[in-house]
């Protein structure tokens, strides 16, 4: 017992020091970019986002200078795509170490659509996301005397003391670049504090200027029409001082035309290429999140190994005890049994819906292999935020592929309760379709709303063939192949015989499902902190990167899930009470209820910003999703957990 104590605690202070050690490792996601003096670099811009609708938007919808050459979109994955990214090109030029200032485009004169469009966009804080060499621009703000950190930058502003809007038409760019002096080396991974692993370069590469910054000061200036009309798009002109009053900035009105420049300037930095992410990973209060997840953690840890311990020496001492007795005692006892040894012939008898048990467990052993895979990944720096959508591409094809493993342990489980395989094809056809099934029915409803906004997060047509198409191509496929193989795995044969007449179960004081609900605020006690940050990372627009601390996290909830299932499930036996499936699955996967209604709670005071019924609607239905999927995930390693538990439990005593 000492040496599993010993073995769990070693366990827990490695993932503590691997947490420290992802945390301060990733790979930056795309291969370093030298560029020559007065080499030419074009910016990229992404969707219009706003943390108060949610709802992404073209940036071309508002009417900006376009390239000359037209406007086209980027190569974008899968991720990319769900996540409504749109990457374009986009006519802001800069020329390395070149400053300048420049001309962009004048807008034909406003209509009243194009007001209305403008006005709109203001008033629910739309943001402009720029991109330069893979870098998202960023914005220095002070609020309230402290300094913010931004990236992109607003559409226009709305004046306290003023019902008019003005639009940014002005930015000033500063270039954060690093001179990189070739020796022949190319560097391939990198590390916190900028070094790397190392590989013969070819000589191209000898020396140039790598990009490490990308920072903007949005300004709204109103220029004179008939001056700017005369110019062409990159024609210099004076360098602009931002105006700190009304009547010099640009307002948004009818008929006006809006002059559209920019100015840049290129800084010497000491910043390595590899540390450039630094400053869009750093999160806020880094300290108290440290310290207060590690707390927690360690708390929570310690309370279930404490319960845990206890519960085993309970059930030792009634095992010792009970095997002990010579086998007149052993007759006499049988007469006088109570608690779990009562529930004998009973303990393994068919549940209720058996089929919805198996296909849940299945889809939840898939679920929670995705998770586990894909955190430990991003742990080792493969899912960078260079990478954008790579995470959730990630997870989908891990998702994909993992079928296998949901149609194998579905059928092996089906098997085990029916004592047949016959019906296995139905089972494995229904773990392939449950989850995704619930998920796409949601996302399809979420779609007709984002549709009927004209959003970039709207799924195309297209797209929905494509996942389609990978669903029932490959996912389905392996699920069936799964099924197939759990058809042939060994046989788990039960300790004991199952009695023909159901045994009465005792009158209880309180409902057990009451019981089974409370169970679930010990693992959201070890979740509830990262949830807080995971979910500030999704609708806040804050980059989420301590994956080493989410994966500690990650490891304590299967430990937690799979103790408090047990100890729920041997109370249960306790009171005779031998229908324990469903519970010792919902004892852990009611957690998801406590997520659910956390972020019902997240929305109401911390997402006060949030507003309208559409982006409220979108925001629950992503956070049904998310509460589903944990509910099957956690409730699969309480319930196999416990099976695994009653089953050794009843084949270490000998009962007649």
């Amino acid at each position: 017992m000492r040496e599993k104590i010993s073995m769990i605690l070693w366990a827990f202070l490695f993932a503590v020091l691997f947490g420290q050690v992802c945390n301060g490792f990733y790979l930056p996601g795309s291969y370093m970019h030298t560029y020559s003096n007065g080499e030419p670099i074009y910016t990229k811009v992404n969707s219009l986002t706003s943390i108060e609708t949610e709802l992404p938007f073209s940036y071309y919808s508002l009417p900006y200078c376009k390239p000359l050459r037209g406007v086209k979109k980027s190569a974008e994955n899968l991720g990319e795509l769900l996540m409504g990214d749109q990457i374009d090109n986009s006519p802001y030029r800069f020329r390395i170490n070149k400053n300048e200032t420049l001309f962009l485009c004048i807008t034909t004169p406003l209509s009243e659509n194009e007001v209305k469009l403008l006005k709109q966009r203001t008033r629910d804080l739309y943001q402009v996301n720029m991109i330069l060499d893979n870098l998202p621009v960023m914005r220095y703000a002070k609020q309230n005397g402290v300094s913010i950190q931004w990236t992109g930058f607003p559409v226009g502003y709305t004046p306290g003391n003023s019902n008019d809007d003005y639009i940014i038409n002005h930015l000033k760019f500063t270039v954060l670049v690093h001179e990189y002096k070739g020796s022949g080396v190319e560097i391939i991974g990198t590390g916190e504090e900028g070094m790397g692993v190392i590989s013969e370069a070819d000589d191209k590469k000898a020396s140039g200027y790598e990009i490490v910054g990308f920072e903007v000061v949005p300004c709204s200036v109103k220029y004179d029409p008939e001056v700017m009309t005369k110019l062409h798009m990159y024609d210099n002109i004076t360098s602009v001082k931002c105006p700190s009053e009304l009547d010099k900035s640009q307002i948004i009105r009818e008929r006006e035309r809006i002059s559209f420049t920019y100015e840049v300037e290129f800084v010497k930095s000491n910043i390595r290429w590899p540390s450039r992410w630094d400053a869009y990973l750093k999160m806020e209060g880094a300290r108290v999140h440290w310290f207060s997840i590690l707390n927690s953690l360690m708390v929570i840890f310690f309370l279930a190994g404490i319960v845990f311990v206890i519960f085993l020496r309970t059930v030792r001492r009634d095992l010792t005890r009970y095997e002990e007795l010579d086998k007149e005692a052993q007759a006499q006892m049988n007469e006088e049994l109570s608690g779990w040894k009562l529930v004998v012939g009973d303990v393994f008898r068919e549940p209720d819906h058996p089929k919805l048990l198996c296909v849940m467990v299945g889809d939840g052993v898939q679920i929670t292999g995705m998770a586990i895979v894909t955190i430990i990944f991003a742990a080792l720096g493969f899912m960078s935020p260079a990478s954008r959508g790579m995470l959730l591409t990630g997870m989908i094809f891990l998702f994909l592929f993992l079928g296998i493993a949901a149609g194998y342990v579905a059928v092996r489980m089906w098997r085990t309760i029916k004592g047949t395989s016959e019906g296995w094809r139905s089972v494995a056809w229904s773990a392939a379709c449950f989850f995704p099934g619930i998920v796409f029915v949601i996302l399809t409803v979420l779609n007709f709303v984002l549709w009927g906004s004209k959003s970039t997060g709207a799924l195309p047509i297209s797209l929905y063939f494509v996942l389609l198409s990978l669903w029932f191509c490959i996912s389905v496929p392996l699920t069936l192949l799964g099924g197939f193989f759990g058809t042939r795995a060994e046989e788990i044969t039960y300790p004991v015989r199952t009695n023909q007449i159901p045994r009465e179960i005792p009158a209880r004081k309180y409902p057990s499902w009451l019981l089974v609900l409370g169970a679930g605020t010990l693992p959201f006690g070890t979740l509830f902190i990262e949830l807080f940050f995971i979910l500030s990372s999704i609708w806040l627009g804050r980059f989420y990167y301590v994956f080493g601390f989410l994966l500690i996290v990650l490891l304590l909830l299967v430990v937690v899930c799979a103790e408090v299932s047990v100890v729920l499930t041997y109370m249960h036996l306790c009171v005779e009470d031998w229908r324990w499936w469903w519970k010792a699955f919902f004892a852990s996967g009611s957690v998801a209820l406590y997520v659910f209604l956390y972020s019902i709670n997240y929305l109401v005071f911390d997402l006060q910003s949030l507003s309208g019924p559409v982006s409220a609607l979108l925001y629950l239905g992503y956070s049904l999703i998310m509460a589903v999927a944990i509910m099957l995930a956690t409730g699969t390693i309480g319930f196999l957990t416990s099976f695994y538990f009653v089953h050794y439990l009843f084949s270490s005593v000998k009962i007649d």
